[in-house]
């Protein structure tokens, strides 16, 4: 490998929002090699890295984070000088029935990463050794690790954590562990917390995919309860450039949410969808239907889901100049068509 180049580990590059981020990242920068480890379970998928499979400075690892001889080894071989932690179990409704992988996959792994990292890195607490004083580490997590909120206010970063499931519960733990790092040893760390992602190469589990996936199989498009539970969107190639911004400007020990200021009712969101793939999936839609919207039903409300979320992105805005370039009309428009495109390529 070329010493010249800095060598990042990205952990759960092949998830959604980790296979936005690589090609960005390669693309951008000319002085790193992308080392991605991933376990490519149900919701990883190498062909989301297609862009970028033959690309000399990216290198794929298939293996799990909890796995402590895998992760040292890796550190070894290519000498790893950052880390940036996307590997997660993030699906709610998966973690309330099976907490058992949560805990596992986000606690123990990012302690195995974070451990390695330190031991790496560092000679003694709070003091690096030579040639690895710039190393850092950079841990993704979400703004479901503060709960929920009434009709108004804005999580922001000193907002006291309240998880409501097992899987945010996990990810507030992760958090924890992730800052007990840099306050006992030292450890160059940085947290960003973000509002939910959407956009191309989303798992079809999540709301968004869901919705269109539905649609353009002419199957129910089920919506929890009232539909008007709130979110903050965030389109991912915004996260994506928050992310940059804070790895290699963010403070160390600090703590930045990253939002995209567009709270929308899931009920708006599945209406607006259909109302777009009415215009742009005319062609396959189902005869029986006169408009997608007819898909939509409301179903039971799922145990302990959280009424809205929304990030007070100030922080990152004021102190490191990020802003989101999409809002939720722009960005949705762009996911919709790229789904449609996948769609239309899967049936020929």
């Amino acid at each position: 490998m070329d010493n010249n180049l800095k060598t990042i580990l990205v952990t759960g590059g092949a998830g959604f929002i980790g296979s936005n981020f690589i090609p960005y990242f390669l693309k951008k920068y000319e002085d790193y090699t992308l080392i991605n480890l991933d376990k490519l379970t149900y919701a990883g998928n190498t062909r989301n890295l297609s862009e970028v499979i033959n690309h000399p400075r990216y290198i794929f690892r298939q293996g799990d984070i909890c796995d402590q001889v895998l992760v040292s080894r890796l550190f070894e071989e290519f000498s790893i000088e950052g880390v940036i932690h996307f590997a997660a179990e993030s699906h709610v409704d998966n973690s309330i029935k099976s907490p058992e992988s949560f805990i596992e996959t986000n606690v123990k792994g990012t302690f195995v990463l974070l451990n390695t990292a330190r031991e790496y890195w560092m000679e003694a607490p709070f003091k690096y050794k030579s040639g690895y004083e710039g190393c850092r580490f950079h841990h993704i997590s979400t703004d479901e690790v503060y709960g929920t909120l009434g009709e108004t206010g804005l999580f922001t970063e000193e907002t006291p954590y309240a998880p409501n499931s097992p899987y945010s519960a996990s990810k507030a733990s992760s958090d924890m562990i992730v800052r007990s790092y840099y306050h006992t040893y030292g450890l160059n760390v940085v947290t960003t917390n973000c509002s939910n992602n959407y956009g191309p190469k989303q798992h079809r589990e999540k709301l968004i995919p869901t919705i269109i996936d539905n649609a353009l199989n002419a199957k129910t498009i089920p919506i929890y309860g009232d539909g008007k539970n709130v979110r903050d969107w965030l389109y991912v190639t915004d996260h994506c450039k928050g992310i940059d911004l804070v790895y290699h400007e963010g403070d160390s020990g600090e703590t930045y949410n990253i939002g995209g200021r567009n709270e929308r009712e899931n009920i708006y969101i599945a209406t607006l969808i259909c109302e777009l793939l009415d215009d742009i999936a005319s062609h396959v839609k189902d005869k029986s239907l006169n408009s997608y919207k007819e898909l939509i039903r409301h179903v039971n409300d799922r145990p302990g889901h959280d009424r809205r979320y929304a990030i007070d992105a100030t922080k990152i805005e004021t102190e490191l100049n990020w802003m989101a370039d999409e809002n939720f009309e722009t960005g949705i428009k762009k996911t919709v068509e790229w789904y449609v495109h996948q769609f239309q390529l899967e049936r020929n």
